[in-house]
């Protein structure tokens, strides 16, 4: 379980492929918040709960498989990449941003980002099956950060981005046609289900194809 208050940006420091899956090697710059890291740990990548496997003095690293990587970006990272970070909550912390489980439900793609004196604003394109789970002035989690949406269209919404967000994650390196990982709110999710809402939504379709698997250079 996560918030979605990004403690650190950290930085991509080895991408090795093992048969399906990667091994991500990621270096932080936080020590206060993660010196203490410790393997079969939970962590939130880019929004994307993963399990620590290896660490050590300022870096870690965990094993992307097969699945996690069809859902979200993990698999286009790339050495050198930022990420933000964000280690499980702890049952004393304060819940800074809403509950956020790091299980991401898609990808999607920036459309804009504007500037509006001292805040931003980002527009972003969804899939338009997943609009019951989203209301104006709701959460949602963008790459990890929580956020609310502003501004709420068929098949896109947006947020505002206040100047210390942009500072403190990757935000500020977003541009029209980068993709993020979505997680929308789950309860909103356990309302639309509550509702009947989810027997109106397509089922989701993996792309663990064959054919993904090839064009990724598996």
């Amino acid at each position: 379980m996560f918030t979605g208050i990004i403690k650190d940006v950290g930085r991509v420091r080895g991408v090795t492929r093992r048969q399906g899956g990667l091994r991500l090697g990621v270096a932080f710059t936080n020590p206060a918040e993660f010196s203490n890291l410790a393997v079969d740990e939970s962590i939130s990548i880019n929004g994307a709960c993963q399990t620590v496997v290896v660490c050590g003095d300022g870096w870690f690293e965990v094993d992307s498989v097969e699945e996690t990587l069809a859902k979200t970006t993990l698999g286009s990272l790339r050495r050198g990449d930022l990420v933000n970070l964000e280690r499980a909550v702890r049952p004393v912390d304060r819940l800074g941003g809403h509950f956020v489980l790091g299980h991401v439900d898609c990808p999607a793609t920036i459309q804009e980002v504007r500037e509006l004196g001292t805040s931003r604003e980002i527009r972003v394109a969804y899939p338009d099956h997943y609009s019951p789970f989203l209301v104006a002035a709701g959460s949602i989690t963008i790459d990890g950060i929580s956020l609310t949406v502003a501004k709420l269209e068929p098949g896109s919404f947006a947020v505002a981005i206040i100047p210390f967000t942009f500072a403190h994650t990757t935000i500020n390196n977003l541009k029209a046609g980068s993709r993020v990982n979505l997680e929308f709110d789950i309860l909103g999710k356990y309302v639309a289900r509550q509702l009947g809402s989810l027997a109106t939504i397509a089922p989701a379709s993996s792309k663990l194809t064959e054919e993904w698997m090839l064009q990724q250079g598996f």
